[in-house]
C-alpha cells in the first residue's frame, strides 16, 4: 500500500534548510544607517588620540551619532543623511590626509544575526544606490612622468650616436639637455627632430647656448592625456574586479576626469582606499656607504635617496631604480616560514638586468619602496585648499641570500590587511597617474523612488494575483503550490545574501521569471495527479505517480533554462549578469521547493491516509 511518507532524515533535511534560509534571509528586513566610516592609512587601527578628537568635535557640533569598531576602524552612525554630512565636513579636515573619512550605508542588522555571518542583500545603483566617485586624473604628473622616460631613452640614444651631453633634466614638463659643445648641440636637435617628432626642440635663449630645451607638442600632450585616462580606467576596473563588487560602472567623463559607481558597496573606506592609491613600487639597494642620522636636517649624497619605513627608521638607498612594480604580473599574499605576514610576487618581461644585480649584491640589503600620492583638504587661513602630497614609504628590507629570478617574496609586512592590500593593487596595476576625488557621494535609486514604488506594487500584485489563482484552481494543492511559493522566494533571497550578489533592477526580472518557473513546476505535478486519478488510480498512487513522473518533464524544462542563463552570465556583463544569477539560483531553489518541499507538506497533509478523493480543485 502507497502511504506516501517521507523517511525521517529527509523531513529533518527540509525543515532544517527552511530555517535556515529564513535566517539568512531576516537580515532583508531591516534598513540602512546613514554612516561615516574612518580609518588610519598608516595604522592597523585608529589610536586613541583620533578618537578622543572625533569625540569632541561631534560633541561640540551637537551631532547624534553612535560608534562602532569595524576591525580596527571607527564606524559612526548617524539618525540622518544630513549629520552624516555635517560630520563628514567637520572630521575631513580636522584628520588630515593620514586617515580617510568615507561615506556609507551600514546596515541595521542585529549584533546577533552578524555573528553568524547573516548580511543583507546588495542592492545596485536604480535600487537603493551606492558610492560615486568622480576621479580627476592628473595628466600633468603623466605627462612629466612621459617625459622622464624620454629623458632616459634621449641619454642612450646620443650616446649610441657619440652625441656627447653634460646631462639631461626633465623639469616639470619642460625637458633641458645640455650638450658639450655647440656641434654637439647642432647633431643632437638633429637627431632629436628626427627620431622624436613628439617633441618641439628650441634652443634655451635664458641659460647657456648649449643648451636645448624640449616641451611636448599639441598633438602629443592629447595622446599621453588620452593615454593615461583609458589606462586608469583600465586598472579601475581591474580594482573594482578584485574587490569583488558587482555591476559597478567606470566610465570616461570629460577630458581627465573619470566617474566610478559601485553599487550595494558596504566597506567604502576600503574601496576609496584602494580605488585612489598610484600603487606604484621599486626595488633599490641599500648604500652602507653613509649613516643616515648624518643625513635628518640634509639632503642625501649624490645618486642616493633616503626614505623611512612606517617605525620612524630611515635608510640610504641607491637611486637607481632595480625593479620597477611594471614587470610585476602575479601578487599573491600569504605567511612566510615564520608565520609573518608576506607578498609573494611573480615578475614577467626582462628581468635579466634583476637578476644580475641581485647575484652581485648577495648578502646586502634590497629595499621596497611604495611610493603614493595623495589628495588632501588643508586649513591655511581659515580657508580649506585641497593639496597634495607624496610619500615614499619603506615597505621592508631584506638581505639578498641567492640571485632571485621571476619569483620571489617581500617580508615584514607589519599585518595581514596591509600585505592583502598591497597584493591587490599590485595585481590590478599601478595607475599611470596620481587620480584625486573631486566629489565623492552616496546616491539614491537613480530611477526615482516612485518608480521603485510602482514597480513594488506590480510585483506584489502579480504574485498576490497567482497565489490567488493557485488557490481558487488547486484548492488545498493550491494552497501548498502558495506556500512552496514563498518559501522560494525566501530561499532565494538568503542565497543571493549569502553569496554577497549586488540585486539590480533586471535581477528582479530574473526573480520574477523564476517564480512563473516555480508554479509551472507545481502545475505540472498537480496535472500529472490529476490524469492518474483520471485514470482509476488511488489517491495515494495518483500523488507518488504526479511527483515521479513529473519529475523528469520539470528537469528538462528547468534544465534548459538553465542552460541558456549560463550562456547569458558568461557572454554577458553588467545587468545582463545580474539578470542571469538570480535566474540560476531562482531555478535551482525552484526545483527544491517544488520537488522536495511541496512533497513534503503534501505527505503531511495526505500521507499515510485512507483518501478515497483529493481536493484537487476543479
Amino acid at each position: 500500500m502507497v502511504l506516501n511518507k517521507y523517511p525521517r532524515w529527509k523531513n529533518i533535511l527540509v525543515v532544517v534548510l527552511l530555517l535556515l534560509g529564513l535566517l539568512y534571509a531576516l537580515p532583508n528586513a531591516f534598513g540602512d544607517d546613514p554612516a561615516l566610516q574612518i580609518s588610519s592609512l598608516k595604522l592597523t587601527s585608529l589610536d586613541a588620540n583620533a578618537q578622543t578628537q572625533i569625540v569632541l568635535a561631534l560633541e561640540q557640533a551637537d551631532i547624534e551619532y553612535r560608534a562602532e569598531d569595524d576591525r580596527g576602524n571607527l564606524l559612526l552612525r548617524f539618525t540622518s543623511a544630513n549629520a552624516q554630512l555635517q560630520a563628514k565636513d567637520i572630521l575631513t579636515p580636522m584628520l588630515g590626509a593620514d586617515y580617510v573619512v568615507a561615506l556609507n550605508l551600514a546596515p541595521a542588522v542585529p549584533n546577533w544575526l552578524r555573528a553568524i555571518g547573516a548580511s543583507p542583500m546588495k542592492l545596485g545603483l536604480d535600487l537603493r544606490g551606492g558610492v560615486h566617485f568622480l576621479l580627476q586624473v592628473d595628466v600633468v604628473a603623466a605627462q612629466e612622468r612621459y617625459l622622464d622616460s624620454f629623458a632616459e631613452g634621449l641619454r642612450t640614444r646620443l650616446r649610441e650616436d657619440s652625441i656627447r651631453y653634460r646631462n639631461i633634466n626633465a623639469q616639470g614638463q619642460q625637458l633641458r639637455i645640455t650638450f658639450a659643445d655647440e656641434q654637439m648641440k647642432s647633431e643632437g636637435i638633429a637627431l632629436m627632430r628626427r627620431e622624436y617628432p613628439g617633441l618641439e626642440i628650441a634652443s634655451d635663449a635664458s641659460a647657456s647656448a648649449l643648451v636645448a630645451t624640449a616641451v611636448l607638442t599639441d598633438a602629443e600632450e592629447k595622446v599621453v592625456r588620452d593615454y593615461a585616462v583609458e589606462q586608469s580606467m583600465i586598472t579601475l576596473r581591474n580594482r573594482v574586479n578584485e574587490l569583488g563588487v558587482a555591476e559597478a560602472v567606470v566610465r570616461r567623463q570629460g577630458a581627465d576626469r573619470i566617474a566610478v559607481e559601485l553599487p550595494g558597496v558596504q566597506d567604502t573606506a576600503r574601496a576609496k582606499e584602494i580605488l585612489g592609491k598610484t600603487a606604484s613600487l621599486s626595488f633599490h639597494m641599500v648604500n652602507n656607504d653613509y649613516n643616515p642620522s648624518q643625513y635628518v636636517d640634509t639632503r642625501p649624497p649624490a645618486g642616493t635617496v633616503m626614505y623611512s619605513d612606517r617605525e620612524g627608521r630611515s635608510w640610504i638607498f641607491d637611486r637607481k631604480v632595480v625593479l620597477s612594480g611594471d614587470n610585476i604580473v602575479g601578487a599573491q599574499s600569504g605567511f612566510d616560514e615564520y608565520g609573518k605576514p608576506a607578498v609573494f610576487i611573480q615578475l614577467g618581461g626582462n628581468i635579466r638586468n634583476f637578476s644580475k644585480v641581485t647575484g652581485e649584491n648577495i648578502g646586502n640589503g634590497m629595499g621596497s619602496v611604495f611610493v603614493e600620492t595623495r589628495f588632501f583638504d588643508k586649513e591655511e587661513n581659515g580657508e580649506i585648499t585641497r593639496v597634495s602630497e607624496t610619500t615614499y614609504d619603506v615597505i621592508s628590507v631584506a638581505t639578498i641570500q641567492s640571485r632571485l629570478g621571476n619569483r620571489f617574496q617581500i617580508t615584514n609586512m607589519e599585518s595581514a590587511d596591509g600585505a592583502r592590500n598591497l597584493a591587490l593593487l599590485l595585481r590590478a596595476g599601478a595607475l599611470p597617474a596620481p587620480i584625486d576625488y573631486v566629489e565623492e557621494r552616496v546616491i539614491g535609486p537613480s530611477l526615482g523612488l516612485e518608480n521603485i514604488q510602482k514597480g513594488l506594487i506590480s510585483l506584489g500584485l502579480g504574485l498576490l494575483l497567482v497565489l490567488i489563482f493557485m488557490a481558487v484552481y488547486y484548492s488545498s494543492f493550491g494552497l501548498i503550490a502558495d506556500l512552496a511559493l514563498i518559501i522560494n522566494l525566501v530561499l532565494l533571497m538568503a542565497v543571493l545574501s549569502l553569496i554577497g550578489a549586488t540585486l539590480t533592477l533586471p535581477g528582479i526580472a530574473g526573480i520574477v521569471l523564476t517564480m512563473g518557473m516555480a508554479v509551472d513546476a507545481n502545475v505540472l505535478i498537480f496535472e500529472r495527479i490529476r490524469e492518474e486519478l483520471r485514470n482509476g488510480q488511488s489517491p495515494q498512487s495518483a500523488i507518488q505517480a504526479g511527483f515521479e513522473k513529473a519529475f523528469s518533464t520539470i528537469v528538462d524544462a528547468q534544465l534548459t533554462t538553465f542552460i541558456a542563463a549560463l550562456a547569458l552570465f558568461s557572454m554577458g556583463s553588467g545587468p545582463v549578469k545580474g539578470f542571469a544569477i538570480t535566474l540560476i539560483i531562482g531555478l535551482l531553489t525552484s526545483v527544491f521547493t517544488a520537488v522536495m518541499v511541496s512533497r513534503s507538506m503534501v505527505n503531511f497533509a495526505f500521507g499515510g491516509k485512507s483518501l478515497k478523493k483529493l481536493s484537487i480543485g476543479i
